[in-house]
């Protein structure tokens, strides 16, 4: 589930308890979480709602001015059963102490190369050690251009990135990327594995 900038922006000041989806089936269960610009966001309630109950004091709790606007917002969003769907501020990020841990002895870098080589592995061909560099040569680059230059579709290629996201390398920022310290050190560790 995709959250929007009003609903984090209201996430991270307090003033935002829950959003509205229109579900044929339900996507989110009570307990789940999503990692977000903002931190981790716990699902806490997941109601079916009649877009009449939607009054000026719930819209708020959403993020909206009044009712009017929450019930004109949800109407243009899909079909299926309205939710009111419970949100919280569960927490910080954990990628982002991750990527900040730059201390990196033999045996984390060398458990970092044995889980990026079962992703080379996996692929068609090698990926990971060029993202690494072309990320680290061209920081805040558009994704679309970077992955032109590899010769692929946008999309693909963010997911790997992704990918290389969750193990701490990279970090998103508002356009392209950049390496994060942890991708730093690992890559200035590992600068002679071109050679082998």
């Amino acid at each position: 589930m995709l959250l929007d900038a009003r609903t984090l922006r209201g996430l991270a000041d307090g003033t935002v308890a829950h959003t509205y989806r229109r579900w044929s089936v339900v996507r989110v269960r009570p307990g789940s979480t999503m990692r977000t610009r903002v931190g981790v966001v716990e699902v806490t309630a997941v109601d079916a709602v009649p877009l009449e109950d939607v009054d000026d004091a719930d819209a708020r709790g959403a993020g909206f001015r009044s009712g009017e606007a929450a019930r004109a917002w949800i109407e243009k969003r899909g079909e299926g059963e309205l939710y009111r769907v419970g949100l919280r501020l569960a927490g910080p990020d954990p990628r982002v102490a991750l990527r900040e841990d730059d201390d990196l002895d033999d045996a984390a870098v060398d458990g970092l190369r044995a889980r990026l080589a079962r992703m080379d592995r996996a692929a068609p061909e090698p990926w990971t050690r060029a993202y690494l560099e072309l990320i680290e040569a061209r920081p805040a680059v558009v994704a679309r251009t970077l992955a032109e230059g590899l010769g692929m579709e946008r999309d693909p290629f963010k997911i790997r990135v992704r990918r290389l996201k969750e193990l701490g390398f990279t970090e998103s920022l508002d356009v392209g990327y950049r390496l994060s310290p942890r991708g730093r050190a690992y890559l200035a560790a590992t600068r002679d594995d071109r050679a082998g």
